[in-house]
């Protein structure tokens, strides 16, 4: 959501609720969501939230005016209960880390994960192989959704070669740059216990002003 700072430049958080709604998504994964200096403040308030939304944000505890970390966060409806929620940290030259949240939705538990992974290949590789092993090594497996923005433009190769291993990709299209779109850059993974039923991008008139990238989706069943 690049901080709530759309394609006009300028920044209005109340345009990205809007294209939330629009979304109408169980669960969101958002990337650039805490201003990048002194506080990290979340760019979408809690008033936002709670007045203008059906979402609420899952409590990392990490910095108390911020929605997530390192400006990934993650959002679920106001009534599904959220049974855990961890930090992974990500090698890297400047901060870089992913989240990860249970969350109750209808009768199953979902395992979530939301990234912003490195402009460099190889840290991206290195921060893939770091939440692949976090995953791994859950004393709790549980099915599991990964989403975000990759950075990754060819799929044959690097951190989604990596991925690709034991998670399947919706094939939802490029969403990068929000104006003309060329590259698939945010990508939407999941377990092989999960079976992808729909996906695409959310192309609107709101979507193309509220931020640089449109947003993905994908309608998610267990198999």
């Amino acid at each position: 959501m690049r901080k709530a700072v759309g394609t006009d430049r300028r920044r209005n958080p109340e345009r990205i609720l809007e294209v939330l709604r629009e979304v109408d998504a169980d669960v969101i994964a958002l990337q650039e969501a805490d201003r990048r200096f002194g506080g990290r403040a979340a760019v979408i308030t809690q008033h936002l939230l709670e007045e203008h939304s059906d979402w609420k944000s899952v409590g990392f505890g990490v910095r108390a005016s911020s929605m997530g970390w390192h400006g990934n966060a993650l959002l679920v409806r106001k009534e599904s209960q959220i049974v855990d929620c961890e930090l992974i940290h990500l090698p890297s030259l400047e901060p870089r880390g992913a989240v990860m949240a249970d969350v109750r939705v209808k009768d199953s538990i979902l395992r979530v994960i939301g990234m912003h992974l490195d402009l460099s290949g190889l840290w991206r590789r290195r921060q893939a192989a770091a939440i692949l092993s976090h995953v791994a090594s859950s004393t709790h497996p549980r099915p599991t959704v990964m989403m975000g923005d990759l950075n990754e433009w060819t799929r044959a190769a690097g951190c989604l070669r990596d991925f690709g291993r034991d998670f399947s990709f919706a094939e939802t299209g490029p969403s990068f740059h929000a104006r003309r779109p060329v590259g698939r850059l945010d990508r939407i993974m999941v377990s092989e216990d999960l079976k992808i039923v729909e996906s695409g991008v959310h192309h609107s008139a709101a979507a193309r002003k509220a931020s640089d990238h449109l947003p993905i989706w994908a309608d998610v069943h267990p198999v």
